[in-house]
């Protein structure tokens, strides 16, 4: 059976108003037969970087060739490039070209990409409309690529993958010797609805350090250069290894170094964040 794609939307509109049901009435209005899913709605307002984990999170999880509507766009309106990007790997993603295709370029790897020609790919009606894209420009374009009225081609002209809009993405380091590895990297997200801190350190490395499972680790964090937490840990395979309301060091979902306070909030009972200020270095206690 040749199905038509599915699209995956993501924004920082929430649904306290009509955003998220006027963009999805567009969709259905192209082509009823599609279907919509919800990525997120609840994305940090204006935090493009959230916006680019987001999406890189959850990609490979869908199947092959569905289309990612990503919209966080406090440029929108501007000169900043409205795009659909073709993955290595079989996805599309419309969406600004703001630094939201930044875990996707470097992670899983951008194939193609295209300027949305809104001479042939905007809502009809909306040209005096300059600050909702989201609904005239990308859930439009989407809707009439998934439901195959245009090709990818057709969503407008092609320009170099080098010139996408990219976040600087801070690498994980391992240094020290054998018998005494430090692993260093950054808080690179949360999970907000728990609190749990995700870092950018993938298993991988802690592995290599020779970091296991029942280890107390030391972790020492530093916001701006100055040390917020300094205290010994246990690395478990999930929570409950960890008495309740202890701080657990941890394997997420993605294969990297995470830390949570059991049943509790890592966020609100440290007054941590994430970012590049957000520092994190375990080594064995």
């Amino acid at each position: 059976m040749n199905r038509k794609p599915i699209l995956v939307f993501q924004t920082d509109f929430t649904y306290k108003e009509g955003a998220v049901s006027a963009m999805y009435g567009v969709v259905k209005t192209v082509d009823r037969d599609l279907e919509i899913f919800d990525g997120s709605h609840e994305l940090p307002k204006f935090d493009i970087w959230s916006a680019s984990y987001r999406l890189y999170q959850s990609m490979e999880f869908w199947p092959k060739g569905t289309i990612f509507v990503s919209v966080v766009d406090p440029g929108v309106g501007t000169g900043r490039r409205a795009a659909a990007a073709r993955t290595t790997n079989g996805y599309t993603v419309v969406t600004p070209d703001n630094g939201s295709l930044t875990h996707t370029a470097a992670k899983i790897g951008i194939a193609e990409i295209r300027e949305i020609d809104e001479r042939v790919n905007r809502l009809d009606g909306t040209r005096g409309v300059s600050v909702f894209h989201g609904r005239d420009l990308f859930g439009y374009c989407a809707a009439r690529l998934a439901s195959g009225i245009i090709t990818f081609e057709e969503t407008g002209p092609a320009y170099s993958v080098d010139d996408i809009k990219r976040l600087p993405i801070i690498e994980p380091s391992m240094t020290g010797p054998a018998e005494n590895r430090e692993v260093r990297g950054i808080f690179e997200i949360d999970d907000p609805n728990f609190g749990n801190m995700w870092t950018n350190i993938p298993l991988a490395m802690f592995t290599e350090a020779g970091f296991s499972y029942g280890d107390t680790l030391r972790v020492i964090i530093l916001h701006g250069g100055k040390v917020v937490f300094d205290e010994n840990v246990l690395f478990a395979k999930s929570f409950g290894y960890a008495e309740k309301g202890k701080p657990v060091i941890y394997n997420n979902e993605l294969m990297n170094i995470a830390m949570a306070v059991a049943e509790g909030n890592c966020s609100a009972a440290y007054g941590l964040g994430y970012g590049a200020a957000w520092e994190v270095v375990f080594t064995k206690s």
